[in-house]
Order: C-alpha cells, then sequence, then structure tokens
C-alpha cells in the first residue's frame, strides 16, 4: 500500500507500515491530521502490551465473531483511520458475517465522506452505508450522529473501531449491542462495549474474520455459548493487567 520500502526484517516493520498507512490516509483526504494523534496514542499502549494479541483479546475476537454471526442486522462503522489501516480487511470481515460498511465521521464533510466510500470499493465493497444520513442517534450533538437510518440506525449489533466515546455510550444507550477496538481498556469506548476488543486493529479485525471463518458451520446454540460464557469485565481486567506489568524490550 505505501510507496516506501520498509523491509520485513525491520523489528518496528508493522509500526511503521501503519504509520505510513496513516500519513497516506491523510494525503488522500481519508484520515484527519487527529487522526495522526489517536494512532499514536493508540500504539503506546500496544507498545505496553508487547504489540501481540493476548488471551483476553483473542477470547473477546471469537465472542465478536459470534456476536456478529448471531445478528439479524450487523454493521461495521469505519472511520478515517479505519479506512486508512485495514479498508480490505474491514471488506473481508463484512463479507464473512454478511455485515453492511458504513462510514461514520467526527470531522464530516462529503468530499471525505465520498473519498472514503469509494476507497472501501477499490477494496472489494459493494456497497457502502453512511452517505444518505437520513437517520440520528439520539443525545450527540455532532456529526457523529448521522447515520443512515437503514444502516447503523437500524442495527442490532454495531462494530465501533477506534471509536469516539460519546458516540459509543449513546449507541449502547439505544440498547444496540456494541463490539468495540479500543487498545485502551480504561476508554468510554471499551467500559461502553458488550464486547471490548483490546488490541491493534491491524491484527483484531482479521482476528475476528478467522474465527468467524472458522464458526460458520457451527450451531447457534455453539455461538450462544461462546458469547454467554464471554465474561468482558475480566477481559478489560486481564487487559490493564496486561499494560500495567508489561516489560519493554
Amino acid at each position: 500500500m505505501s510507496d516506501i520500502e520498509i523491509p520485513e526484517s525491520h523489528p518496528r516493520y508493522l509500526s511503521l507500515l501503519t504509520r505510513h498507512r496513516i500519513e497516506e490516509g491523510v494525503e488522500k483526504g481519508i484520515t484527519s491530521k487527529q487522526g495522526l494523534i489517536a494512532e499514536g496514542r493508540g500504539e503506546a499502549f500496544d507498545y505496553l502490551l508487547g504489540e501481540e494479541t493476548t488471551a483476553s483479546a483473542d477470547a473477546a475476537e471469537r465472542a465478536a465473531a459470534a456476536q456478529l454471526l448471531l445478528a439479524e442486522h450487523p454493521v461495521l462503522s469505519v472511520n478515517g483511520n479505519v479506512a486508512a489501516l485495514v479498508p480490505g480487511e474491514m471488506v473481508e470481515l463484512a463479507e464473512a458475517v454478511d455485515a453492511d460498511l458504513e462510514v461514520n465521521l467526527f470531522n464530516r464533510t462529503e468530499e471525505r465522506m465520498r473519498a472514503i466510500a469509494d476507497h472501501l470499493r477499490d477494496h472489494g465493497a459493494e456497497d457502502v452505508k453512511g452517505l444518505t444520513a437520513d437517520g440520528r442517534i439520539p443525545n450527540l450533538d455532532h456529526e457523529r450522529a448521522k447515520v443512515d437510518a437503514d444502516g447503523i440506525g437500524a442495527a442490532d449489533v454495531v462494530l465501533v473501531p477506534l471509536e469516539d466515546g460519546d458516540r459509543a455510550e449513546a449507541l449502547a444507550a439505544m440498547g444496540k449491542v456494541e463490539i468495540v477496538v479500543d487498545l485502551n481498556p480504561m476508554s468510554r469506548s471499551a467500559q461502553s462495549a458488550a464486547i471490548p476488543i483490546v488490541d491493534n486493529i491491524i491484527r483484531a479485525v482479521p482476528n475476528v474474520t478467522d474465527h468467524a471463518r472458522d464458526l460458520t458451520d457451527a450451531t447457534e446454540e455453539e455461538r450462544e455459548k461462546i458469547v454467554r460464557e464471554f465474561d468482558r469485565e475480566a477481559a478489560l481486567r486481564e487487559a490493564e493487567d496486561a499494560i500495567r506489568s508489561g516489560e519493554l524490550d
């Protein structure tokens, strides 16, 4: 994706790759400049986690896959950083769990909305929601309140990676089941989620897709059991413990 060649043998290969993807996202009008700051903040937490998927994060990713497969109308929300970092991976996940993709932005302009929708289509998406904006999330006074009525507005389960805490809280208040990808287990987003995934999005999304494919032939009862046995409080606690006790190389 990047014009800059980074040898895979470089010890910071994935970190450098994600930085360049975010930079390219800004250059293409996909990612806001504030997204650069958000990426740096997330990378700091990932560094403390050892830049690997923990056992509790993997359990959350499996529960997320089961929950998405159980949903009647799952929707995957996409912002600028998500579009820059994992566009193809989000398309693959949407296909694996039969979900809609919807663009939702805090710094919303029609130009950015179209750019992200086109970017997702370039990576295989057939239909991208978010441009109609004929629905609204109650009790939000900014642009992220705007949603498609037949997308996030009608969804029963929403994946909200790299989420703003206030929208996460508002979606939870609407009674929607939220799956959040956030490297900070203490954030309002993670705290609001039914299934908080404390992992880097570049690992989390492919992992959820892999679990979904593994659960394709599972019964509804088996999927329900996975969701029921997932302990969100334990997952958040274990993630925080991992961050606090992390050993830096």
